[in-house]
């Protein structure tokens, strides 16, 4: 008997293969729902906080905020504000400056110790320059012990702009400390015997790090750990272990750096930046031999402050790795997904927020908390919907 023609031999297999291509698009496409990037509301923990810069976590529920005029408070888990803690020593808290960053030691739980770093006024005479303290926080949270400036940026000179002051602690304890340039000192930035424009990187007692590259170079100050920075605002460490930080370039040319020991960042002699009002700085180059390029750079200015990583998964897969930065010039929250060192897309959050971006922390209940920077400043945690 004849075969039957090749249609009839394959007609009763289309029935499943349109149900197995219907259920391949449904899984893709569930797949892509799934991929689909988080969108986050916001809670208000705590209000009336004037112009706000940092947030730390006590690891009981508190937190501990500074207030750029000079105070630092304690925010309980309900919202409330404590009175202003005791202790804090006199900051000259001009134009940008006042009580900027803080951060709790790694064995906080143990010892109760915190760093921040502020505008100093000079003993004698006009000046300031960014430093950096340890204290102990009292058991009961009202006053800081034991307060000692471990660090002094060099040399003090008269400006209200550009002190950077970013904290973060690495694995070893020692301290990175972002520096600005102080604006009218720019070219600063690029020489060894000041710490303008500069990351450095202390022990606990602000010695120097052992490690740091230009310890033993005739004319360098020890504690200088890269060069060539306009005015870093924010700092992290990212799942790397590596420090990541957020700088202000002029108008235009805001940078995301990766500073690594002894690298020269460029600034002012390269920059995606020009002039306030227009015009190029310097020779108006955008690289040179020996000058790192930033990983990640935004013209026009968000003017990118408090950084941190998403390492939580409150958030879903998609956010894990991510590096939150906080946009101070167009009130948003900067969500870059990253492929190793290299930003690959950004997801502009709170666009409706109204209000800058100060700071930006995970906190250990896997949240992300976020700081406004108002005359009214808000605490704001973050929750997906």
């Amino acid at each position: 008997m004849p075969k039957p023609p090749a249609a009839a031999t394959h007609q009763p297999r289309k029935p499943l293969a349109r149900a197995f291509a219907a259920a391949l698009v449904g899984a893709l496409a569930w797949g892509t729902a799934l991929a689909q990037p988080t969108r986050v509301t916001t809670e208000v923990v705590a209000s009336g906080l004037q112009n706000p810069w940092a947030v730390a976590f006590l690891g009981d529920g508190r937190m501990l905020v500074t207030e750029r005029p000079g105070r630092l408070r304690v925010v309980g888990p309900n919202g409330t504000l404590g009175e202003p803690v005791a202790g804090v020593p006199k900051v000259d808290a001009v134009g940008q400056g006042g009580l900027l960053d803080l951060i709790t030691d790694r064995d906080f739980a143990r010892n109760r110790v915190l760093y921040f770093c502020f505008s100093e006024p000079a003993a004698q005479g006009a000046g300031n320059s960014t430093a950096l303290a340890s204290a102990r926080l009292s058991a009961d949270a009202t006053r800081l012990e034991n307060v000692q400036v471990i660090f002094s940026q060099q040399p003090k000179v008269s400006s209200r702009l550009h002190f950077g002051c970013r904290l973060v602690q690495a694995a070893d304890g020692s301290l990175f400390l972002t520096l600005g340039d102080r604006y009218h000192r720019m070219n600063d930035a690029q020489t060894l015997d000041n710490h303008h424009g500069k990351v450095v990187r202390v022990r606990p007692d602000g010695s120097a790090h052992p490690d740091n590259p230009f310890r033993n170079r005739p004319g360098a100050l020890p504690e200088i750990w890269s060069l060539g920075h306009r005015n870093p605002q924010g700092a992290t460490l990212g799942p790397d272990g590596h420090l990541w930080t957020s700088e202000h370039g002029p108008q235009g040319g805001d940078e995301i750096n990766r500073p690594e020991a002894g690298k020269n960042y460029g600034w002012p002699v390269i920059t995606y930046g020009e002039n306030y009002g227009g015009g190029a700085i310097g020779q108006g180059l955008t690289e040179k031999p020996g000058m790192e390029q930033p990983l990640h750079q935004w013209t026009p200015s968000i003017a990118p402050a408090g950084m941190a990583f998403v390492t939580s998964e409150r958030y879903g897969k998609a956010w894990q790795g991510s590096l939150l930065v906080g946009a101070l010039k167009f009130r948003y929250l900067a969500r870059l997904e990253l492929d190793g060192t290299r930003v690959v897309k950004e997801d502009k959050l709170l666009p409706d927020l109204g209000q800058r971006v100060r700071d930006v922390r995970e906190g250990p209940d896997g949240f992300i908390y976020v700081l406004t920077d108002d005359r009214n400043g808000q605490l704001l945690r973050l929750l997906p919907r």
